[in-house]
């Protein structure tokens, strides 16, 4: 049990190093422009960057979709604690990430985790709308 609880809560963290990516990262073609990132030793053309950001975005979606899986199976109890040990995770990871920015950047910082919050406020409301919709239908 304990074991999957780590591997759940290291899944889970995956979308907090995510966001520590620069911004133009695999799905926008931001990799191949830094010397030290994954695949940049390939010489991969466009289209096989794009492919590759393709098919590593689906194995992060499947990854939370199998955390989410298991994580369902889980007392309420303990999915609370966990919940709770990755926001303060994901808290303390954006709050050292800030410190290591310029004040400039740690405004634009701020700027973009507003617009984050806001589009996870949208995406949750419409899933909720969506839920909503499937209930009546039924």
């Amino acid at each position: 049990m304990r074991k999957t609880l780590i591997a759940l809560m290291f899944a889970a963290a995956l979308p907090t190093v995510a966001m520590a990516m620069p911004e133009g990262g695999p799905q926008h073609g931001g990799w191949h422009h830094r010397g030290d990132a994954p695949f940049a030793q390939l010489d991969l053309s466009r289209d096989q960057r794009q492919q590759i950001g393709k098919l590593m975005g689906e194995q992060m979606k499947n990854r939370h979709d199998i955390t989410e899986r298991y994580m369902a199976k889980l007392p309420a109890a303990e999915q609370k604690a966990m919940k709770d040990e990755l926001k303060a995770s994901h808290d303390k990871t954006q709050a050292d990430i800030r410190a290591l920015l310029k004040p400039d950047q740690q405004k634009k910082f701020d700027e973009l985790q507003k617009e984050r919050a806001a589009r996870k406020a949208e995406w949750q409301e419409f899933q909720a709308w969506k839920a909503e919709k499937g209930t009546k239908a039924q």
